[in-house]
């Protein structure tokens, strides 16, 4: 038998997530954002799945290339352009749209001798200060791309700090309305946060992310709330039963003590599947589809559940850790992170099942 321990992953909620965006951004395109193997999903079967997205945004040009290798035409957006001018060559060839962030890469730009033109997108810091041309560097920096023999067409963009906190985009957007007014150029703004609650962002591009796999990018406001369905369900089975004593102890370190006669199951999940190790006891799970909670730290590959109040719950009973039924934000938030981190940090041992 092997390990119970699988993903699900739902096509047909990334297929909805996406009409979701397009409902919230309907004048836009849409960017979908596959980075980080699919946010953990796979990047090719997002791909497919998402087929009916304008465009994809990835990471590197080998995310790109197995893009275009599974027969993706669409545009694909290299969200940090190329580390080097090396890469160029087969940007070009793969008719690959970069990001274009600094000096480096402009001067790479200028000096290449390419097959084919390419299309560039150029971004401007309006307060992020992550990446991106300052305001005042932002006048030559589109000068230099418009000069440049290399680029076939120019974009403009940007990316927001706080769009999914109260900070809000308010003060980036005044920024870059004022350096872009009265350019003609393509825009590319809003990530998921933004297509949901700025429909002023929206412009040409938008660049959904989060959203498109069904999780909500807001501390107050749940997946389920904005329509959205999670692609990702992580299940396993409990595998033993213990039963406990008042002053029993669980796990390493005994971190979690009975204080009454207890039944605990052993879950076939663990940090090395990409469980949070951090996880405090209390953290929410579904057995048999009953909320319950987890006992005791995460070890490497099973975790702790109380069954006490689940008497027909043992050997065998399914488990989600997260997704259907329990959205992986609310686990994200007991164990202080986010639902990004956990779902890209599924580990390749995990075997991920389709289903339609």
């Amino acid at each position: 038998m092997p390990r119970p321990l699988h993903a699900r992953i739902d096509l047909s909620a990334l297929n909805d997530n996406l009409a979701v965006a397009r409902r919230r951004a309907p004048s836009s395109r849409v960017m979908a954002v596959i980075k980080a193997n699919g946010y953990g999903h796979g990047i090719l079967r997002v791909a497919r799945a998402l087929r009916g997205a304008d465009g994809f945004a990835v990471l590197t040009v080998e995310e790109a290339a197995a893009l275009r290798g599974a027969g993706m035409r669409q545009a694909i957006l290299l969200l940090e352009g190329f580390f080097g001018a090396a890469e160029l060559p087969a940007i070009a060839q793969h008719g690959l749209t970069v990001v274009i962030h600094s000096r480096d890469q402009l001067d790479a730009l200028a000096h290449a001798r390419l097959p084919a033109r390419v299309d560039v997108f150029l971004k401007v810091n309006t307060g992020m200060n992550r990446l991106g041309f300052n305001p005042e560097q932002f006048g030559a920096a589109l000068g230099r791309l418009q000069d440049c023999p290399s680029v076939a067409s120019i974009g403009l963009m940007t990316h927001f700090a706080g769009a999914d906190e109260e900070a809000g985009i308010a003060a980036q957007m005044a920024v870059f309305e004022a350096l872009t007014e009265g350019l003609a150029y393509p825009r590319s703004l809003a990530n998921s946060a933004a297509v949901l609650r700025y429909p002023q962002a929206h412009a040409d591009w938008v660049r959904p992310g989060i959203m498109l796999y069904g999780a909500s990018p807001f501390a107050d406001r749940s997946a389920a709330e904005l329509g959205l369905r999670p692609a990702m369900t992580l299940m396993s089975e409990v595998i033993a039963v213990q039963h406990l004593r008042p002053g029993d102890r669980v796990g390493y370190g005994g971190t979690f003590v009975a204080e009454r006669p207890m039944r605990v199951g052993v879950v076939a999940c663990g940090y090395a599947d990409g469980y949070p190790r951090h996880a405090p006891t209390g953290s929410p799970i579904l057995v048999e589809g009953s909320a319950s909670r987890t006992l005791g730290r995460v070890s490497m590959d099973m975790l702790c559940v109380d069954l006490s109040h689940l008497p027909q719950a043992g050997v065998g009973s399914p488990v989600v850790l997260w997704g259907e039924g329990l959205p992986v934000e609310e686990l994200a938030r007991v164990a202080g992170t986010i639902s990004y981190e956990l779902l890209c940090a599924l580990a390749p041992r995990v075997p991920l099942r389709e289903i339609p």
